[in-house]
């Protein structure tokens, strides 16, 4: 299982890459196994103020759609276009073509709840 020690994680199977106060954010390889071939990525929040825990999106697979959840606070910068018309970069690219959105981060101090690679792993696995 590929798991980037210089990310970020959360319970909901997202990954941040923090860069100053912008952070980058997907859903992780395990995320994309569990839910199959991704075929469509649904974010309409670009330019919003949302708070940790909101939806900003959602993921629809073939068999399932997920909500993908703010991992922080802040505002939607951008979001991923190569996904309208590839979303299936989320499948075989998750840590990097297959990148969500840009977050500019209002509240740094929220990147002390976040999971390390090691407490993701012992997550995913039990």
């Amino acid at each position: 299982m590929n798991i980037p020690s210089n990310l970020k994680y959360t319970k909901d199977h997202e990954w941040i890459k923090i860069e100053d106060s912008v952070a980058t954010i997907g859903i992780t390889a395990f995320a994309q196994g569990e839910l199959g071939d991704i075929v469509y990525v649904d974010v309409d929040t670009l330019d919003e103020v949302l708070e940790e825990g909101e939806v900003f999106g959602s993921v629809e697979a073939v068999k399932t759609v997920s909500d993908l959840f703010m991992p922080l606070t802040g505002e939607v910068i951008e979001f991923n276009e190569a996904l309208e018309d590839d979303p299936e970069f989320v499948n075989s690219d998750p840590y990097g073509k297959g990148w969500m959105i840009k977050l500019k981060i209002s509240d740094s101090t929220q990147i002390e709840n976040l999971l390390d690679a090691e407490a993701y792993e012992e997550l995913i696995q039990g």
